[in-house]
């Protein structure tokens, strides 16, 4: 380090003293000058001597701070105790609160001065006074406890590993805690597994608990490396912007996240719980003991910890079909996003830290995972890992590169690994292969994919390394199964009774088949493994709507589908389909149509599912049942609607266990289409007084189903209250957007009330992004591309700006689409009789 005069520290929300003391070798001098640029979040402490270069040194600074309520930095959260809570919990009228922190990325700064950049590594002793009948947690265990003044305690923690400022975490409050061990020694001794949560609710966390102690186990057997610290902290925070903070020693979750009841929970809680634990659990390794070297290479700690968190879901519930979850959830949905102009490549280039919270993202976390379960499949799970292994090793304690990542696992593997997958981490976007059949052979070609359908010669530039995956039945012995290497190829010796491209989509790409091979496919689903079968409805879809498909493909391609038996083929195929509905809506000709083709679709699978579970009925039955009831009852299927109808009259008239907890998001969504005010005061006050973990969730998104604008304004005004947790505010909005009858009255109220919103939602950019972005991208006229574009003009938008581009392109390839398309699938609607 070179000698200077200056140091620049990282400062957001904290007000420094002057008494600054600079002391260096034995002697010390003050502060001259403090110099605060509160735009880079910046302060600049001047000294009259220079530091000479290399030498050691300790800075003091004397500082005050603020317990906020933005879930960022040191926050309080309110909650509402279920049992009566320890005398000295701080309170109000109404609530009580928990204290605890949310430092990534760029919020340590909010909470002490620091130098707070990723690849800036420290240690940390940290030390708190609180009541004593109060409990403290931070990344380390408890080094001593002192008596303090006043009825308070001081409570000191040892010190951690050297890590990244975003990475320090502390909380205090009224908890409880569950407690296991690993089965595993860790330095001749099982580790303890915590989840702590406030007093009343840690019975909660056993099936957290549960997970915890297998998967740090798991982990630290296929990374081989031992988990690095001496325990393992999980809290349950109530007031969460995001889902879960992997903060070493001590990850928080939002409550959803961590706490599950078996008795009143819905089962997808269930999955949830599962994945979340899994996902942060991994990141204690790759993300804090090796951690990124700049936000730019975000991906390397949110990619893989997606696709290690579902590893080690499917080998903890191999009976959850978890890689087909994964399709349906992640890779389709970075699809989504990678299809549009506005994405941006995996590593995407960050000038400034404060840029980053935009790059939390699918593409960040769901194409990364998508890309590297392409690559693991390509050099085998167990050689990857194995690269991961010395990766961690020959990084531990310090910060990596991905072509750090791709050196590790060349040197595994054998194989250049740098040469055929740096496209897919520094380009944008990703390709579709275009089908061609001729008697006994395929051709294949490769070219950009964009929603839009209007790839320029400039965008397609990017030479994909792409791997075939070729199933045919017989096995061909003379076609290709490796991977395309160049823009055209011709596969030679298929037998055209059967073959499939990308099996089992390992490959992050679409397929574009002749029509009839599309039609073929259909028919020959029971050849299909689960994870073709959503990959072949999701890639109909998305051609219908680039214009390289038609709708009336997709439709033909889903009505073979009515025997269907997996959970994640049904939600691919009614996400599919819900599309559809959102972009032609308007049109009654259609909405009718599709309402009838839908209804057609989902009755025999509904009929047969039944209302009634069993004792052991297995989770993904449980969330089936729920999807196509609120499918059914969706399309005016009279018989669910009547059934919900009588079950949500027994439950608001006492009788709590009239609705299974799976199914109180269908009945509660059914009644309210299909009732009025009634039933939507009914919801609304099962929501304020709902002590489950999920019955905020459920019910907002239920009450998303309105059918009139009083009751949209209503909804939204209530939103808007101190009765929705800032953290909750978009759950409503999207069940709005979702909603075409909502839609029109949603964006006249946020335009109404963009002022009321932005003071409530702009504390935490984050939130806000999330909000903007989620409920506008549903439109599907240039009109209303227009009007939003316009609303924001002039609007400092620097949270969202990103966001604002994505939506424009989405709304701009929807009208794109409805134009195409509406003659032709009302065509079809009406030659089929749906019409």
């Amino acid at each position: 380090m070179p000698g200077s005069q200056e140091r620049i520290l990282r400062v957001w929300s904290c007000l420094l003293y002057s008494q600054f003391i600079l002391a260096y070798v034995s002697s010390g001098q003050k502060a001259t000058d403090i110099s605060e640029n509160a735009k880079a979040q910046r302060t600049t402490i001047s000294f009259s001597d220079e530091i000479p270069a290399g030498s050691r040194f300790v800075l003091e600074i004397k500082y005050s701070g603020i317990m906020n309520d933005v879930m960022s930095g040191f926050y309080r959260s309110k909650y509402k105790p279920t049992v009566p809570a320890a005398e000295s919990t701080p309170k109000d009228d109404e609530y009580h609160y928990m204290f605890s922190t949310q430092f990534e990325a760029c919020d340590a700064r909010r909470a002490i001065p620091c130098f707070d950049e990723p690849n800036i590594k420290a240690t940390f002793d940290f030390q708190i006074e609180i009541p004593d009948d109060l409990t403290a947690l931070s990344n380390m265990p408890e080094k001593a406890v002192e008596k303090g003044k006043n009825g308070r305690k001081v409570v000191s923690f040892e010190r951690t590993p050297i890590m990244s400022t975003y990475l320090l975490a502390w909380a205090f409050g009224d908890f409880e805690y569950v407690e296991d061990f690993t089965k595993r020694k860790y330095n001749g001794k099982q580790l303890p597994v915590r989840v702590y949560t406030t007093r009343g609710l840690k019975e909660q966390g056993q099936f957290g608990l549960a997970n915890t102690h297998q998967i740090i186990d798991y982990f630290s057997e296929i990374f081989k490396i031992d988990y690095p610290l001496p325990k393992a902290d999980l809290l349950a925070v109530h007031e969460f912007s995001y889902g879960a903070m992997e903060n070493w020693g001590l990850v928080t979750y939002r409550t959803t996240a961590i706490l599950f009841d078996d008795e009143k929970s819905d089962a997808k809680y269930k999955n949830r719980v599962a994945y979340v634990v899994a996902h942060e659990l991994a990141h204690q390794w790759f993300g804090n003991l090796v951690t990124m070297d700049w936000w730019s290479e975000l991906w390397l700690n949110e990619g893989f910890a997606t696709w290690v968190g579902w590893l080690a879901i499917d080998h903890l519930y191999p009976e959850w079909d978890t890689w087909a979850q994964f399709i349906t959830e992640s890779v389709q949905t970075a699809f989504q996003l990678d299809a549009l102009r506005a994405s941006h490549p995996i590593e995407v280039p960050v000038k400034d830290a404060l840029e980053i919270n935009q790059i939390f993202d699918a593409i960040s976390y769901l194409k990364g995972s998508s890309v590297i379960r392409m690559l693991s499949g390509h050099l085998g799970v167990e050689v990857f890992l194995r690269g991961v292994s010395d990766y961690l090793k020959s990084h531990a304690y310090g910060n990596a590169t991905t072509n750090d990542l791709w050196t590790a696992l060349s040197e595994a593997s054998g194989q250049n690994v740098n040469a055929f997958m740096d496209p897919w981490i520094r380009k944008i976007g990703f390709p579709v292969l275009t089908v061609a059949e001729e008697p006994g052979q395929i051709g294949i070609r490769q070219t950009r994919f964009l929603s839009s359908g209007d790839v320029k010669e400039a965008e397609d530039d990017t030479l994909w390394w792409i791997p075939l995956g070729l199933k045919t039945e017989p096995p061909s012995s003379g076609a290709s199964t490796g991977a395309l290497t160049s823009k055209e190829e011709t596969l030679r010796n298929i037998d055209e009774t059967f073959y499939k491209l990308n099996a089992d989509v390992n490959g992050f790409y679409r397929t574009n088949y002749p029509p009839q091979r599309l039609a073929k496919l259909g028919k020959a689903r029971n050849k299909l493994s689960v994870e073709d079968r959503i990959g072949l409805v999701g890639d109909a879809a998305a051609l219908a709507v680039s214009g390289e498909g038609t709708t009336a493909g997709l439709l033909s391609l889903c009505a073979e589908f009515k025997e269907e038996k997996s959970l994640m083929v049904w939600a691919q195929i009614i996400k599919s389909l819900n599309n559809i509905q959102s972009i032609f809506a308007g049109n009654k000709a259609i909405e009718n149509g599709l309402q009838k083709f839908i209804l057609e679709l989902v009755t025999p699978a509904t009929e047969n599912i039944g209302w009634a579970s069993t004792p052991k009925e297995d989770n993904l039955t449980t969330r089936l049942r729920s999807l196509l009831i609120a499918t059914a009852g969706g399309a005016g299927h009279e018989p669910t609607i009547t059934e919900a109808k009588k079950l949500f009259a027994a439950y608001t008239s006492g009788k709590s266990d009239a609705i299974h907890p799976s199914l109180r998001m269908p009945v509660f969504g059914i009644v309210v289409k299909s009732g009025g005010s009634t039933e939507y005061e009914a919801v609304k006050k099962d929501y304020l007084s709902s002590t489950s973990v999920d019955g905020k969730e459920i019910g907002l998104q239920a009450m998303g189903y309105v059918q009139s604008t009083d009751l949209v304004n209503d909804f939204m005004d209530f939103q808007l209250s101190d009765k929705v947790a800032v953290q909750d505010a978009h759950s409503g909005a999207i069940s709005l957007a979702a909603n075409a009858k909502a839609r029109d009255p949603l964006w006249a109220y946020i335009q109404g009330h963009w002022g009321t919103l932005e003071a409530k939602l702009s504390t935490n950019g984050a939130v806000m992004a999330r909000y903007v972005k989620s409920v506008l991208t549903k439109y599907s006229t240039l009109k209303m591309e227009e009007e939003i574009t316009k609303f924001f003009e002039g609007k400092d938008t620097k949270a969202y700006d990103r966001g604002l581009v994505e939506i424009s392109d989405t709304i701009k390839g929807n009208a794109k689409y409805k134009e195409r398309d509406e003659k032709l699938l009302l065509d079809w609607l009406q030659a089929h009789d749906y019409a």
